[in-house]
């Protein structure tokens, strides 16, 4: 019996095991949060809260039914803030930091699986990459829990500055946007009292870029002082990550400038540094400086849409990634100029990552929309937010229209298994549940379909 269950952990694909693994911190979680030594008030979390909290913490996400800040001991904030780092940085990264720190060798399954979990093309070289995601990490974390420190000690105690700026450097870089200001600024406040302070927003900003645009690229950047060159992959994540930065700090900076709840009680840097913010915060981070539900629809829905794209790959964020996006825009230039390849910075995209990107959107955009479909008749609400959730929770974002603490037990459910996906990524999810693929013996003739 034990030779049959060794050999059915044997034969887990990469796929599966991210799914269990997760699925397991998850459920650990949970229980760890819903123990009364993780609560202020010294009772047991529900199930359902701490099993959303804990999804919301691993996934990276920042959707939360209960305030962080108000209702869990250090104790339970040190759980999510555990539970941030192990599912931002990934649980096979982690064991891998235990495994070289023992001088363990890493096996050919768990290269495969981290091969996976950082989205990478081959195991070439992966150990190498694992060591660098660390460094990086660390250093990043660290440097900007330092800087958060230094700014917060003249607005709090030592002591809590310090907690404050390692708790918010690690939730920011893994693009959680878990926050403590609760404790401060009253409950689900995030960093609205620091909406014009340059330190936080500059710091803020650069620990959700870092996390987002991926290990891959920041290795490549490091190492470009050696190697004078950058990967096509590098250059598409700086390029599309720049555009839709500026891109989105200028569409919201014309769509609230007047709005009187928002942007409109802020001097001119003020809505400069919330334009930006708050356009760098739906690439998957989950920390806002003005009240979303405030914002005028149309901010909101151009919201959804940056959401939606998300973070790069290889990242801590979610969404369905930025060299996704900029494939699309390809195709759909290369079809309108008559081109039948995609070329980007001299280079001609394969037909397989065009297939996948489209795979990709189709499934995400179908999640999405069911999962809307589906609260649409289980929440009293309105169909926007609720689209705004479900984006919020399949990109991993964290930013609401204030409506999650509401939700039902089902409404809870539905999110937290779509923050679950959002992280592993649809196609990982469909190879994990799906039957094992098979190579195609012969091909069917070729057949027309007019489009259009």
């Amino acid at each position: 019996m034990k030779t049959v269950k060794r050999n059915n952990l044997r034969r887990l694909t990469p796929s599966r095991t991210l799914v269990i693994g997760f699925a397991l911190i998850i459920l650990t979680g949970a229980l760890l949060l819903m123990l009364p030594i993780s609560n202020a008030d010294g009772t047991s979390l529900p199930f359902i809260d701490a099993l959303f909290t804990a999804t919301s913490a691993t996934c990276v996400t920042g959707l939360v039914v209960v305030d962080t800040g108000t209702n869990f001991t250090m104790f339970g904030q040190i759980v999510i803030i555990s539970l941030i780092q192990v599912g931002g940085l990934g649980f096979m990264t982690m064991a891998t930091l235990f495994a070289m720190a023992f001088k363990k060798k890493i096996s050919l399954k768990e290269r495969l699986i981290l091969q996976e979990s950082l989205n990478q093309g081959s195991m070439e070289g992966i150990v190498r990459l694992i060591r660098k995601v660390l460094l990086y990490a660390f250093v990043i974390e660290g440097s900007a829990a330092v800087l958060f420190t230094l700014r917060w000690a003249f607005d709090l105690p030592f002591g809590q500055a310090l907690y404050f700026g390692i708790f918010h450097a690690i939730s920011f870089f893994n693009n959680a946007g878990f926050d403590l200001f609760g404790q401060v600024s009253g409950p689900f406040s995030s960093l609205t009292s620091y909406v014009g302070d340059p330190i936080i927003n500059f710091v803020s900003m650069f620990l959700i870029v870092s996390g987002g645009i991926g290990f891959i690229v920041m290795s490549d950047v490091m190492d470009f002082r050696r190697t004078r060159r950058l990967s096509l992959h590098t250059k598409v994540v700086l390029s599309m990550t720049s555009f839709l930065i500026v891109f989105g700090a200028v569409v919201l900076f014309i769509f609230e400038f007047t709005n009187p709840h928002t942007y409109g009680q802020l001097n001119g840097w003020q809505k400069i540094w919330a334009s930006f913010f708050q356009s760098v915060s739906p690439r998957t981070a989950g920390a806002n400086t003005v009240d979303i539900g405030a914002m005028r629809q149309a901010s909101q829905f151009f919201m959804v849409i940056l959401m939606f794209i998300g973070a790069s790959p290889g990242s801590t964020g979610g969404g369905i990634k930025t060299t996704t996006f900029t494939i699309l825009i390809g195709a759909v230039f290369s079809m309108m100029r008559g081109k039948e390849d995609i070329v980007m910075f001299r280079c001609r995209l394969a037909k397989d990552r065009i297939f996948k990107a489209v795979t990709l959107t189709l499934l995400a955009l179908g999640l999405v929309l069911f999962v809307s479909m589906i609260l649409s008749t289980t929440e009293d609400k309105q169909f926007l937010a609720i689209l705004f959730e479900t984006t919020s929770a399949f990109g991993t974002v964290g930013l609401s229209m204030g409506i999650t603490t509401s939700l039902t037990d089902v409404g809870k459910l539905l999110i937290a298994l779509t923050m679950f996906a959002g992280r592993l990524g649809p196609i990982t999810l469909a190879y994990a549940l799906g039957p094992k693929a098979e190579r195609e013996l012969y091909r069917h003739p070729e057949g027309k379909i007019t489009i259009g």
